[in-house]
């Protein structure tokens, strides 16, 4: 009869263990899933905080907008390619670059046909006051993209200030004349300039 009670005693022990070893393995499952909660409620909660102190981060004009609300594809316009001589003093260069404008509202790009002329005479003027050490570097075509984007946007009478235009005005120490009154932010409907083609001989 002393065995009888031995087999009982042993079988508690054996269901404690697993008793154990499933209560350890929930809590490093639930400290895991609380981890990871927390790491992501981490990573979202700066790009809340900038939402809530009402400043909003700036982008650069060449970028891309993402527009998750966008019902619609964006709509390209092709621009005729231009060819035009560079401001080069050496030697005569010249550049060919094919332009393409990216718009959000193809009301816009109706519009930007509509004045067509006026926004490739601009967009020659800037071509033609560049060397080709200033389009042959990456942050040189992204300068002229810029431009690109302000000037063909002016004859639809939007004025856009150039960003580094601003920046360097306030970073110079010439002296100040008379502080004019800051206009109010004006977005351009051109989101994007693509290059379709850019040689430069």
């Amino acid at each position: 009869m002393a065995t009888a009670p031995a087999a009982v005693d042993a079988a508690p022990k054996g269901g404690g263990k697993k008793k154990l070893i499933i209560i350890l393995a929930a809590v490093l499952l639930l400290v895991l899933v609380g981890g990871g909660a927390a790491v992501m409620l981490l990573k979202k909660k700066p790009v809340d905080e900038e939402a809530d102190d009402g400043t909003e981060a700036v982008e650069a004009p060449a970028k891309p907008k993402a527009h998750a609300k966008s019902d619609h594809p964006p709509t390209f316009v092709p621009l005729d390619p231009f060819t035009v001589n560079l401001a080069d003093k050496d030697v005569d260069r010249f550049a060919q670059v094919g332009v393409t404008l990216q718009v959000e509202d193809p009301k816009v790009a109706d519009q930007i046909k509509a004045y067509m002329p006026a926004i490739r005479s601009n967009v020659l003027m800037v071509l033609s006051h560049k060397t080709a050490a200033e389009l042959l570097t990456r942050e040189g075509k992204e300068k002229l993209a810029r431009e690109i984007m302000r000037e063909s946007a002016r004859p639809m009478g939007i004025e856009v200030d150039d960003e580094e235009d601003e920046a360097a005005a306030a970073a110079s120490d010439a002296p100040k004349k008379k502080k004019k009154k800051k206009k109010a932010a004006v977005e351009n409907p051109i989101t994007q300039v693509l290059f379709s083609n850019f040689i430069v001989q």
